[in-house]
């Protein structure tokens, strides 16, 4: 089979290697489409602090079983599926105490270990998701950023009549807020300095939008949500500006959930955030609740995903499909390699 290798930041090859068979707990899943993320991105420029080259990428993924171990019975050939990426020790305090996303050893398939991009991919069997039917190929590889958006609501303590703020609105700041109001919240405004995105959640369904390069984001919150302010503020871009804004336009006592990555030391005011007591979580990753969640909202018609999608790509035009990113900037909010029609 063919298997995608990047051997270093932008080179792209593909390599014969043997189809997997499946060994005891695995199942063998034939590999449809993946997605490409921003830390997918890191890696292509050669940012990413924690991926070394050789490195076969791929963690959003969808497929079908097209062999199982034989002591597996709870998947079947030709079923549709998602992986979880995430390789853990099971061991460690977090591991015995469910929170396996935060294990002490924690590496993510496609940037510490092999990841699925090939036709092929065994895989633990615990780490499959099977899909509901009727679910495409394109909503199956993107359960996992959508997942990463219901674990941050999740540690905001969910969504149900809440006002929520997502600041930024790429692609996991939309899917944020559309899982947000999925979820219940009784109003959802989402903010970004670019109008297209911000055009582009509004095609999802997300209604109060706020370009904050333009108009004073605290002055906006007042307007929409009352004296009261929002209930919850998930900050999506990861920067000094936007962690402030979420820091001097909270209400007292209010939960901050931080889903970005910060690139550099933040610079931020601790001092009010003391004074106002105010809760700022991080969130990482997901949980197999997280998943089922994700996938009941798909199911719903609660989330609109297609809607995201900005090209396909075939699997040898992997390359391509980075090179298109690079060119559409903010534009390309979710690009899929297409391994297998």
């Amino acid at each position: 089979m063919l298997q995608q290798l990047m051997t270093a930041p932008g080179i792209i090859d593909f390599r014969k290697v043997s189809r997997p068979r499946p060994g005891p707990g695995q199942v063998v899943i034939k590999v449809m489409r993946i997605g490409i993320c921003g830390s997918d991105i890191h890696v292509y420029h050669g940012t990413h602090p924690f991926t070394h080259y050789p490195v076969t990428q791929g963690h959003e993924v969808s497929g079908e079983i097209s062999e199982v171990g034989k002591d597996i019975t709870n998947f079947h050939i030709g079923q549709s599926v998602t992986i979880q990426p995430q390789v853990v020790c099971g061991k460690c305090y977090l591991c015995r105490h469910g929170k396996y996303n935060l294990c002490e050893d924690l590496k993510v398939m496609g940037f510490q270990t092999t990841g699925a991009a090939s036709e092929y991919f065994a895989i633990d069997a615990n780490w499959v998701t099977p899909l509901l039917d009727g679910m495409t190929p394109d909503e199956g590889a993107m359960i996992e950023p959508l997942a990463v958006a219901v674990h941050a609501i999740r540690k905001g303590g969910g969504a149900q009549d809440k006002k929520i703020v997502v600041l930024g609105a790429g692609t996991i700041g939309n899917l944020v807020a559309q899982a947000a109001k999925g979820m219940g919240a009784a109003d959802v405004m989402i903010t970004d300095i670019s109008d297209w995105r911000l055009e582009k959640a509004k095609e999802c369904g997300i209604s109060i939008l706020i370009n904050s390069a333009k108009k004073d984001l605290e002055d906006e919150i007042l307007a929409f949500f009352g004296p009261d302010k929002a209930d919850l503020i998930v900050d999506c871009a990861g920067n000094n500006v936007t962690m402030g804004q979420a820091i001097q336009c909270a209400r007292k006592g209010t939960k901050i959930i931080l889903v970005a990555v910060f690139e550099d030391l933040a610079c931020i005011d601790l001092a009010v955030t003391g004074d106002r007591e105010l809760e700022i979580k991080g969130s990482l990753m997901y949980r197999e609740e997280d998943y089922e969640e994700a996938i009941r909202l798909v199911n719903e018609g609660r989330v609109k995903l297609a809607s995201l999608i900005s090209k396909h790509f075939d699997f040898l035009d992997f390359k391509k499909a980075y090179e298109f990113i690079e060119e559409h900037g903010e534009m390309a909010m979710k690009v899929i390699v297409d391994v297998q029609n």
